[in-house]
C-alpha cells in the first residue's frame, strides 16, 4: 500500500509539469494535421460520394420526403458533411493516440528512470516486438473477454463491473511489460508481476475508470452536432491526460519495485558472502610458568 500510494501521488505531480503538457498537446497537433490533410485533398470527393449514396437510397428517400413536406428542403446538403464527419474523427483520433502512445510511454518511462532511478540498471528483459506482440495478444485476450461477457452485460451490477475489471486488467499486463522491458530481465518482471499483481491489477482499474470520462465528452459531442468540433479535440486531449498519468503511475510503482527488488537480492548476497567466525580446535600454547622450587640453598 505504500508503493501504491507514493506511486500515485508522484505520477499525479508529474502530471502536472510542463513538460506533460506540453507533450499532451501533441495529439491534438497530429489530429489537426491529418484532418486538414483529409479536408484538402479528399474532402469534396467524401462528400459528394456520400451525398450520391444518400440520394440514390430507397431507404432514406422517405425521410427526404417526409422532411419536404415540413419545409426542410435540401437536407442532404447537410447531413452528407456530417456524415463524413462522423465516420473521419474516430481514424484520426485513433491514429493520434497510436502515435503519442509510441511516442509517450518511452519519454515517460526514460524521464521517471532518469530523475529518480539514474543508477537503475537496464537489462533490457524484452525487445520492441515481443512488447508488440504481448501488446496484441493482450488485445485479442481482452476483446474475446468482452464478447464472451455480453450476454452478463444485461445485468446492471455486472455490467458496472465487468467492462473495468477486463480492461483494468489489459491496462496492468500492457503497461507493466512496457515499462519492465528496458529495465528488468525477464525473471525479475515476472516477480514484480507475481509480488505485487493485486496493486497493478487496481491501478489498472482505476486508469480504466478514468478513461470512461472522455468517452462522455466523445458521446456528447456525437449527440451535440454543433459542439462536436469542440468536444472532440478536449476529448482527445483527456485520453492523451489520463494516458500519460497511466504510465506515469506505473512507471514509478513498477522502477520503484524493481529496485526494491535489486536492494533485496543484494542484501542477500551479501549476507550469504559475509566470513563466518569460527573458534579454533587446538588450544593455544600456554606461557610458560615459572618454576616453583626454591633457589638453590648456599652451603
Amino acid at each position: 500500500m505504500k508503493l501504491f500510494l507514493d506511486s500515485l501521488w508522484r505520477a499525479v505531480a508529474y502530471c502536472l509539469h510542463p513538460r506533460v503538457m506540453l507533450l499532451s498537446l501533441l495529439p491534438l497537433l497530429i489530429m489537426v494535421s491529418l484532418a486538414w490533410a483529409a479536408s484538402y485533398w479528399l474532402w469534396d470527393l467524401a462528400v459528394g460520394s456520400v451525398r450520391g449514396l444518400l440520394e440514390n437510397s430507397s431507404v432514406f428517400a422517405m425521410v427526404w420526403q417526409w422532411f419536404v413536406i415540413f419545409g426542410v428542403r435540401d437536407l442532404k446538403s447537410v447531413v452528407a458533411p456530417l456524415v463524413v464527419i462522423f465516420t473521419v474523427t474516430p481514424v484520426v483520433v485513433v491514429t493520434s493516440l497510436l502515435f503519442v502512445s509510441f511516442m509517450m510511454t518511452p519519454a515517460l518511462l526514460s524521464w521517471v528512470a532518469s530523475r529518480r532511478f539514474p543508477d537503475l540498471a537496464r537489462k533490457n528483459g524484452a525487445s520492441f516486438l515481443a512488447s508488440l506482440g504481448w501488446t496484441l495478444l493482450s488485445v485479442l485476450i481482452a476483446v474475446f473477454a468482452l464478447l464472451l461477457t455480453l450476454p452478463l452485460w444485461l445485468v446492471p451490477p455486472l455490467a458496472m463491473l465487468i467492462p473495468p475489471v477486463i480492461w483494468g486488467w489489459l491496462t496492468y499486463r500492457v503497461l507493466t511489460f512496457d515499462v519492465l522491458a528496458v529495465h528488468a530481465s525477464r525473471d525479475e518482471r515476472l516477480a514484480i508481476t507475481r509480488e505485487h499483481r493485486l496493486s497493478l491489477m487496481c491501478m489498472g482499474i482505476v486508469t480504466g475508470l478514468m478513461g470512461a470520462a472522455p468517452s462522455l465528452v466523445w458521446a456528447s459531442g456525437a449527440l451535440f452536432a454543433a459542439a462536436f468540433v469542440v468536444l472532440v479535440p478536449i476529448a482527445v486531449w483527456l485520453y492523451t491526460l489520463v494516458f500519460a498519468f497511466s504510465s506515469l503511475w506505473f512507471a514509478h510503482f513498477a522502477l520503484a519495485a524493481l529496485a526494491e527488488l535489486r536492494g533485496r537480492h543484494v542484501a542477500s548476497v551479501e549476507l550469504n558472502r559475509a566470513p563466518l567466525v569460527t573458534f579454533e580446535s587446538t588450544p593455544k600454547a600456554l606461557p610458560a610458568v615459572a618454576s616453583a622450587q626454591p633457589p638453590n640453598s648456599l652451603l
